[in-house]
């Protein structure tokens, strides 16, 4: 058997740390749902901000919260405000089960809203049997989602201190501002 990611909250936000409290950390449900992640089911916590790794099972909090608390001994592992990667897993027979498997990944922005949703896949290819790519889906928030203002001159200048020329830079702008332009500009 070998253990696998099955959902993973990328760059969620600890809002609190109770040390006198049951342990297990709290988890806005909605969020869970989204991610496929249940209620006493045991992750893995990873704190990007001091590299502490530990396991407990998950309870709910209040709904539309966004709440990442941390109870319990768990509780000395982060503090508000820490940035966690947080991972449900499950073990497959053998390695040919990974083809049938979709693990969702879910991205937050500072405020511990959805960001972006995405997959993992792994797919036979005539090049190796083991193909593993990130499948991104299209931003829950869509049209909401704030762009904040680019200085395209500063970013420009930016890309041409790290090497790249002009004609290089001007593909990276229109690939990725293109879908940002003003409705009114021809």
């Amino acid at each position: 058997m070998k253990k696998v990611v099955r959902a993973k909250l990328h760059g969620i936000k600890v809002t609190g740390a109770d040390l006198n409290y049951h342990g297990s950390i709290t988890l806005d449900p909605e969020i869970c749902e989204q991610a496929g992640i249940l209620p006493m089911e045991f992750v893995e916590i990873w704190n990007k901000d001091s590299g502490a790794r530990i396991s407990t099972y998950v309870i709910f909090g209040e709904p539309g919260s966004r709440c990442v608390v941390l109870n319990g001994a768990a509780a000395r592992t982060c503090q508000k405000g820490d940035t966690v990667i947080i991972c449900a897993t499950e073990y497959v027979m053998n390695s040919e089960d990974l083809y049938s498997l979709r693990p969702t990944v879910l991205t937050f922005t500072p405020e511990n809203e959805v960001d972006e949703v995405m997959h993992y896949e792994v797919a036979k290819t005539a090049q190796r049997d083991y193909d593993f790519r990130v499948v991104r889906d299209d931003r829950p928030r869509g049209a909401e989602r704030p762009l904040a203002r680019v200085d395209v001159d500063a970013l420009s200048a930016d890309l041409r201190s790290r090497g790249l020329d002009d004609r290089a830079i001007a593909d990276i702008l229109s690939c990725h501002l293109a879908d940002f332009a003003p409705a009114n500009q021809n």
